[in-house]
């Protein structure tokens, strides 16, 4: 080897104006990510269109219906919490809510995958809504029946199935809808609808469950809106026009695990799993907020449902900027920055006794969560090839809802054991940790610049 070549830096200082890498080589980048050509040396697009997504009819449509089954579930989810936490007392009660729901997950996210892959994905996301509405209407009925908290458990293990079966096809629905230069623009709207409803649907919640106590001492209202919600969303989807699914490159892995063996070999997209995983599973605050609202802050159902909305509001926040604003030019970078301010933000919010310093707090903490967000599920979808987004979705969904459902129950364990301040606060130290090890763990990601909104071809 020659003295000039040894003497080459390990890895190229980062370059704005291309996604950078840990190697020094574009043709290490055509391995790394075979399904993306975007990603090379071209400028940035001429001109950002902040609107592009917008001004296609179908995806208008797919994101209206897509808010109102968001807006539903969201009226269930802090209908549960708030009834399971009121009538036990016990944090490890709304850990097991949590806990309970990645069963499901586990079981039926990867065949799900497969069989957005295989059928019209329309069709799945139908019976996914549908079925989901039903469990809404069972809810509705058992609600504050003596003895009914198991079968409460029960019912909301069939609804996360159902919505474990249709999600795989809806993630990968979206690149069927829209073309892909505008791709990117189409996941930050994406991103900013789903907090729009995220944040109407607790705040809503918060104020249908206090109206539903006072009248009629249950607070089925929130559950029978959601089942309305549901329905409206199996239907909706119909009048969504999708081309027609690629399935003609054989060279496509056919099989099961084909989206688990695409992310290991793909290792930045990985590495940005892994930092949600980790930071969500270990520094998720949402599942103890009925604790927070009644014992800490005691502001009651309505104060839920505002702190439920927090989250949601920076991220809608954050989300519209990005969306006014080029695409990200050093995107690894700002995902590790934006995870560690998470987990201080978190820190802050376990640690705080006042209504308004605690909803600020889980205002950053969604703003700082949107853009990992949209880092992560621009990556996804942009890499991964038509035929197998459904089976590579179930897998990034694998990853999502286990660090959701299972940091509810890590969360309700510490805080049974240690107290729900301390179960926060180690959570978000634990989130910190986490940036500092994947960052490490990973310098492609540290390095990674630009997110392409432009697939060449």
């Amino acid at each position: 080897m020659s003295k000039e070549k040894s003497e080459q830096p390990a890895y190229e200082q980062p370059d704005p104006e291309r996604a950078a890498t840990s190697s020094p080589t574009e043709g290490e980048i055509g391995r790394e990510s075979p399904a993306i050509p975007a990603l090379d040396q071209s400028p940035p697009p001429p001109k950002h269109d902040a609107y592009a997504a917008l001004r296609i009819p179908d995806y208008r449509r797919f994101s209206i219906g897509w808010m109102i089954s968001v807006v539903g579930h969201h009226m269930l989810s802090t209908a549960v919490g708030w009834e399971i936490y009121d009538r036990t007392e016990s944090e490890l009660a709304l850990g097991w809510v949590a806990g309970i729901q990645v069963i499901p997950l586990l079981l039926l996210a990867l065949p799900a995958g497969h069989w957005a892959d295989l059928f019209d994905r329309r069709r799945l996301i139908a019976i996914s809504a549908a079925g989901a509405a039903l469990c809404s209407l069972g809810l509705a009925m058992l609600s504050y029946q003596p003895g009914s908290i198991p079968w409460m458990y029960a019912l909301l293990v069939v609804n996360a199935a159902f919505l474990v079966i249709g999600r795989p096809a809806r993630s990968s629905l979206l690149p069927l809808i829209v073309p892909p230069e505008v791709f990117a623009n189409a996941v930050t709207w994406n991103s900013s609808f789903f907090q729009l409803a995220t944040s109407f649907g607790p705040a809503m919640a918060g104020f249908t469950v206090a109206w539903s106590l006072n009248n009629f001492g249950t607070a089925r209202a929130a559950y029978l809106i959601d089942a309305a919600c549901a329905g409206a969303f199996a239907i909706f989807i119909f009048t969504v026009n999708i081309r027609e699914v690629d399935r003609s490159d054989e060279t496509v892995d056919r099989s099961l695990l084909a989206g688990v063996r695409f992310i290991w070999r793909t290792r930045i997209v990985f590495a940005t799993m892994l930092l949600d995983l980790l930071a969500v599973l270990l520094g998720g605050a949402v599942w103890l907020l009925p604790v927070f609202a009644r014992d800490v802050l005691e502001i009651g159902p309505s104060g839920l449902g505002w702190l439920r909305a927090a989250d949601p509001i920076g991220a809608l926040l954050m989300t519209l900027l990005i969306a006014h604003l080029p695409p990200m030019r050093r995107a690894g970078r700002n995902m590790l920055l934006a995870v560690a301010v998470f987990g201080v933000a978190t820190i802050a919010f376990g640690l705080s006794r006042n209504f308004w310093l605690s909803f600020s707090m889980l205002v950053i903490a969604g703003a700082m969560d949107a853009v990992s967000v949209v880092v992560r599920h621009t990556l996804v979808q942009v890499l991964t090839p038509d035929a197998m987004r459904g089976r590579v979705s179930a897998v990034n969904n694998i990853s999502i809802g286990a660090s959701n459902e299972l940091g509810g129950l890590e969360s309700g364990v510490v805080a049974s054991l240690l107290g729900p301040v301390a179960a926060v606060v180690l959570g978000g130290i634990g989130t910190i940790a986490t940036v500092f090890a994947v960052a490490g763990f990973s310098p492609q990601l540290r390095k990674f610049g630009r997110l392409v909104e432009e697939k060449k071809t």
